[in-house]
C-alpha cells in the first residue's frame, strides 16, 4: 500500500474480503475470514444488511500474533474442518486479509486440505483487504460458475436469463433485485437464477439452463466469464433503470439469445458535465439512463476495482482520491454518496446517491430503487425532463 493510496478526506469502499463474504451470503456455505479476532464486525455492522435478518455462517479465524508470525496454518485448518463437520454447511469458503497475505498464506492449498477432509467443495480466496468489494465478489462467484453450475440437461424453452453480480453492498435491501426479476418477467423473459440475492445455490446449479447472462454490477463478469468458457452464454452488461434504458437491455438479451454475442451496453459521454461516482457498471448505466430519460449528457467514474469491460463503456478508473479529484474538474453536476461531497467543488451541484458499500448502513433508508423509479429520483432531484432546458441554459 503506498501513500497515495491512503484517503485524507472521503471514505473507502468495503474491501475485497467483505465482497466474498456479501457473495456467498445467501447461498447455505460457511465462510471464514482468516483475520484477528473482531475484524468480523467491520463486515457485519457496516457491510451486511442482511445480518440481523437472514442465518448466514460467516465467521473469522481469530488469527493471533503467535499464529501469524509462525505461520500456524494447521490451527485454521483444524478449526474450520470442525466447524465444518458441526454445522455441515454446503461448501466451505475461506478469505484472506491483510495479515494473511503479508505472512505468505496458500489460501487454496488450505481449500484443499478442508475439502478433502470434509468431502464438500472448498473455496480459498487470496483476497487481501487492498481491493474493493467487486474484487472479492468477482472471484467468489467465478469460483461458484467453475465448480458449483452443473451441465443443463436441456435450455429453457422461452429467452432466460441469469442476473449476475447482485449484492447487497452495490443494491442494499431495497428490493431491486424484485423489480429486476419483475421487469424481466414482465416483458416474456424468464429468471432462471440471481447471483446471489433471492436465490437458492440449487437455482444458481442450474445456472446453464439459461440463454443469456445479464451482468448488473462489476461483481458478476467473473461469472459471465467463466459461464461463457463453460456453457457458451453469453452476457449483456447493463443495469436496469428507467423505461427507455430497460428498453435497450431486453433488446439486447434477444439479440445475444439468438447471436450469442456478449454486448456491453452503458456508453459515456467522456466530455459530459454531469458526473456519476461509483461501481462502474451500474454507475455508468445510471449515467446512459440519465440522458436517454432526459437529454442531459452524462459520464460516469468507476471507483471501485476496475475491470477491461469498463474501458468500453469509456468509464475511468479512480480507485484512489487523488486520481479522483481531477476529474472532477469541468463538471457541473456529480452524483455520488453523500460521503464524496467534501471533494466536490464549490459551485457545483451535489446531488445524494447513498451506496451501501460506501458509507454503509448511515443512510440505508434514502437508498432509492432506480429500476423501479428513476424518474422519481430524477424530478426529486432536478433532473427530470422539465429541468433539463433550464439546466442547459445555466450550463450552455
Amino acid at each position: 500500500m503506498s501513500l497515495k493510496q491512503t484517503a485524507r478526506i472521503i471514505s473507502t469502499y468495503a474491501g475485497d474480503t467483505s465482497g466474498v463474504c456479501s457473495a456467498l451470503f445467501e447461498l447455505g456455505g460457511m465462510t471464514v475470514m482468516h483475520d484477528a479476532s473482531g475484524c468480523n464486525s467491520t463486515y457485519n455492522t457496516h457491510d451486511e444488511p442482511r445480518w440481523y435478518d437472514t442465518d448466514s455462517l460467516v465467521f473469522i479465524s481469530a488469527l493471533s500474533e503467535t499464529e501469524a508470525i509462525l505461520g500456524d496454518d494447521e490451527k485454521l485448518i483444524e478449526d474450520t474442518v470442525r466447524a465444518v463437520r458441526d454445522l455441515s454447511p454446503a461448501f466451505a469458503a475461506i478469505a484472506g486479509t491483510p495479515i494473511p497475505m503479508m505472512t505468505g498464506v496458500d489460501f487454496p492449498a488450505v481449500a484443499r486440505r478442508i475439502e478433502e477432509a470434509c468431502g464438500i467443495p472448498a473455496f480459498g480466496f487470496d483476497t487481501d483487504g487492498m481491493h474493493s468489494y467487486t474484487a472479492g465478489a468477482s472471484k467468489a462467484f467465478a469460483a461458484l460458475a467453475r465448480r458449483m453450475v452443473r451441465e443443463p440437461e436441456k435450455k429453457t424453452d422461452g429467452l432466460s436469463v441469469n442476473l449476475l453480480g447482485l449484492t447487497p453492498l452495490d443494491f442494499s435491501v431495497t428490493g431491486t433485485e424484485r423489480t429486476m426479476k419483475r421487469i424481466l418477467e414482465g416483458a416474456g423473459v424468464s429468471v432462471v437464477s440471481s447471483w446471489a440475492m433471492g436465490s437458492t445455490l440449487d437455482e444458481i446449479a442450474d445456472s446453464a439452463k439459461a440463454r443469456v447472462n445479464l451482468v448488473v454490477s462489476s461483481s458478476g463478469l467473473g461469472a459471465a466469464k467463466v459461464l461463457r468458457e463453460r456453457f457458451g452464454i453469453p452476457f449483456v452488461v447493463g443495469t436496469p433503470a428507467g423505461p427507455a434504458f430497460n428498453g435497450e437491455i431486453l433488446d439486447a438479451l434477444r439479440q445475444s439469445a439468438a447471436d450469442g454475442e456478449d454486448r456491453i451496453l452503458p456508453v459515456c459521454d467522456p466530455g459530459a458535465k454531469c458526473l456519476v461516482i461509483g461501481e462502474g457498471v451500474t454507475a455508468a448505466s445510471l449515467a446512459h439512463a440519465l440522458t436517454l430519460e432526459t437529454g442531459i449528457p452524462a459520464r460516469a467514474v468507476s471507483a471501485t476495482d476496475g475491470f477491461p469491460e469498463l474501458d468500453a463503456m469509456r468509464v475511468p478508473q479512480a480507485t484512489d482520491e487523488d486520481d479522483l479529484i481531477p476529474l472532477l474538474d469541468g463538471a457541473d453536476t456529480v452524483i455520488a454518496d453523500p460521503l464524496y461531497r467534501p471533494i466536490v467543488p464549490p459551485g457545483v451541484r451535489f446531488v445524494s446517491l447513498p451506496h451501501e458499500g460506501f458509507s454503509g448502513r448511515i443512510w440505508r433508508e434514502e437508498i432509492p430503487d432506480l429500476a423501479a423509479d428513476l424518474s422519481g429520483f430524477l424530478e426529486k432531484n432536478g433532473l427530470g425532463r422539465s429541468q433539463q432546458t433550464m439546466i442547459r441554459k445555466e450550463h450552455p
